[in-house]
């Protein structure tokens, strides 16, 4: 069939092709030029509240505050009411990695839930909810938001569609250009999947504003949610990414404006945009985390995008099917090599101990992600070390094989992107643990006295609890001595006495505690103020099981 029949062959595609990568690469280059909106910052874990959680107080506080284990950016605030209304919190202000957010009204009496969302710097909200009481306790509003299914599913294939472009086509488009002699055999594959991505990119960054905000599908348009969405770390991802898929078309043009280096720059521009955000970006040591990520990348990039142009040129026996396996064959172990190494680094980091592997929504996709690369690698092997070079020989019978086998590659490698998808809705283990070493935390406030308490970890356990002692007022309080006493009657459990210490910073301290079983305590200070009097305050305050 004559190339006329292919209209994507032509040079008048070429033509077109590289008006529209360099159309689209003067607009991305406009827009990182104005600069994106600031970035969200870390990944965070909450660790304290004002008022804390379940905390019953005789009038409303004046402002609320949120203490996170690193900065973030606020996305929603809401006050939700003992009736079940709601009103949102717009005034609010960051101080290091404090939210204080002011309340624009009296509180009634009963149970309040204060509802946050914030963004981190992997591009990924984090949401919860404190309950605290006025006057006296009543039964807590409906404040729990249901998985939006839909969105988590358009979410999910806009991520897999993604990894289409970055991988399959911007890889695709760097193996026609330094891999194939011609680069027509698999272009057409090459330039859908390019395609792919550039619709797949915008409209993942449009999903990624509506998750942030907890907005339904039909909010895809409003201003507020590409605004947001914008000023999250996958922002600069969807930029990069689409720089990437632009010089990769551009690639696809010809060689009369430079095959090589825009296809160069197009694969690193892969690494770049994963590396921007996402869960193992995020994880520290970041000198270390970022340049795994853009390796491992790109080297996914090489290697599945390789796979269907060189499949292609075996199947129809073209002339450039030969040099181009010899060159993928080359090529491909030192790429694997890398793949392989920075693969163990991020998850050694991500993962952190083996039982989270089976424990963990993160470790058991990470489990199903490794027995596919297990059957991805064993393929590999066989057609490197056995039909490699039978098929570079001609003979074809072993080509067939090959192309069978590629393509049961390629196959397994559209698996992994769903399985890699996935990792959108599950924290690592990392992310968990940080969480879990976070304190509960509880102020005690009386006429007489009041305290700061921390439990570290939060967690039934062995823990250590530390307390600062002040006078109603907030001046310092020179006790005497100082007992905890933690209580749990509803499980059957006698009050655990522990004398605390004062270690010589001011607090004081008790080591010696181990907390049998979550669940809300009451924790009680019996604080000897002088040899005739003994003040006793007590909030409650809940351990986490994990």
């Amino acid at each position: 069939m004559s190339a006329l029949s292919f209209p994507w062959k032509t040079g008048r595609f070429d033509k077109r092709v590289g008006r529209l990568a360099a159309g689209l690469l003067a607009v991305l280059v406009l827009l990182a030029v104005l600069g994106l909106p600031d970035r969200a910052l870390a990944h965070a874990a909450l660790i304290k509240t004002d008022p804390v959680d379940g905390a019953v107080l005789a009038q409303g506080p004046g402002q609320f505050s949120l203490t996170f284990s690193e900065p973030v950016s606020p996305l929603v605030l809401t006050l939700v009411r003992p009736d079940g209304t709601s009103v949102a919190l717009t005034s609010f202000r960051l101080s290091d990695q404090t939210v204080a957010i002011d309340n624009p009204q009296k509180l009634k009496s009963g149970t309040h839930v204060l509802s946050w969302r914030v963004i981190s710097t992997d591009g990924h909200p984090v949401g919860g909810s404190v309950l605290f009481s006025i006057g006296a306790p009543s039964t807590p509003p409906v404040a729990a938001e249901p998985v939006d299914w839909d969105l988590r599913s358009a979410i999910w294939l806009g991520k897999v569609f993604l990894y289409i472009g970055l991988f399959l086509g911007v890889g695709g488009a760097f193996a026609l250009a330094w891999l194939a002699e011609s680069g027509r055999c698999g272009r057409r594959f090459v330039i859908a999947a390019l395609f792919c991505g550039l619709v797949a990119a915008p409209v993942s960054l449009g999903l990624q504003g509506l998750d942030a905000l907890g907005a339904p599908l039909a909010g895809l348009a409003q201003p507020v949610v590409w605004r947001t969405a914008f000023g999250t770390s996958f922002g600069w991802t969807v930029l990069i990414g689409l720089m990437a898929l632009g010089l990769a078309l551009l690639s696809l043009a010809g060689p009369r404006i430079g095959a090589k280096p825009f296809a160069l720059a197009g694969l690193a521009g892969v690494g770049a945009a994963l590396a921007a955000s996402g869960h193992a970006s995020a994880a520290e040591p970041q000198w270390l985390t970022r340049p795994m990520v853009f390796l491992h990348g790109i080297g996914i990039a090489f290697w599945a995008g390789a796979l269907a142009p060189l499949g292609l040129a075996v199947r129809r026996q073209s002339g450039e099917a030969g040099p181009f396996l010899r060159r993928f064959s080359r090529a491909i172990l030192p790429v694997v090599a890398v793949l392989i190494a920075a693969g163990i680094v991020l998850a050694v980091i991500q993962v952190q101990t083996p039982a989270a592997l089976v424990n963990t929504g993160y470790g058991r996709l990470l489990l199903v992600k490794l027995v596919l690369l297990l059957f991805l690698f064993t393929l590999a092997t066989v057609n490197r070390w056995t039909l490699t070079a039978p098929a570079e020989a001609g003979a074809t019978e072993v080509q067939r094989r090959l192309v069978r086998s590629i393509g049961a590659e390629v196959l397994i490698v559209l698996a992994i992107f769903a399985v890699a998808a996935g990792w959108r809705f599950t924290p690592p283990p990392r992310a968990l643990a940080i969480a879990a070493a976070q304190p509960a935390s509880v102020h005690i406030h009386t006429l007489k006295a009041m305290a700061d308490l921390s439990i570290t970890p939060g967690h039934a356990g062995p823990v250590i609890a530390s307390m600062v002692i002040m006078t109603g007022d907030f001046g310092p309080l020179d006790a005497k001595q100082v007992t905890l006493v933690l209580s749990k009657p509803d499980s059957g459990i006698e009050p655990i006495k522990r004398p605390a210490t004062k270690p010589g910073d001011g607090s004081w301290r008790v080591d010696d505690l181990v907390i049998p079983v979550p669940g809300r305590w009451t924790a009680r200070l019996d604080i000897l103020v002088s040899d005739f009097e003994m003040v006793k305050i007590e909030a409650p305050i809940d351990i986490r099981a994990e």
